[in-house]
């Protein structure tokens, strides 16, 4: 699987060209967006995990998706709060995770959590 294969599981349901998908993951610093991910690198989990917290930030910046639809008879609504909820998912998630191949799990925490 490439990395930007990965990413796109990651972002499922967001629509993104092949060289806009290459910039996020060039600037989490993958040169070679097209070169292999592997799966059991924390170092390749954690930039693809940034690339797609950036990718879901860049969405939360539009203000025309932060409001509710209503089509027949589908509502979606509370946009904005369901996407913050995912970028608090994974911003969690990055932190938790080792900075590096070698450790198990990351020697920080979190102690306060905003509500």
């Amino acid at each position: 699987m490439k990395f930007t294969e990965r990413l796109q599981l990651e972002t499922q349901g967001i629509t993104l060209s092949p060289s806009e998908l290459s910039i996020y993951l060039e600037e989490e610093g993958i040169a070679v967006p097209d070169s292999d991910y592997n799966p059991a690198s924390n170092i390749d989990k954690r930039r693809v995990y940034s690339a797609a917290l950036s990718i879901l930030n860049s969405v939360a910046n539009n203000p025309s998706l932060m409001k509710s639809y209503k089509s027949d008879d589908i509502s979606i609504s509370d946009f904005a709060e369901s996407i913050q909820n995912r970028i608090d998912q994974l911003e969690r998630k990055i932190r938790m995770m080792a900075s590096n191949d070698t450790q198990a799990i990351s020697s920080t925490f979190m102690l306060f959590t905003g509500v």
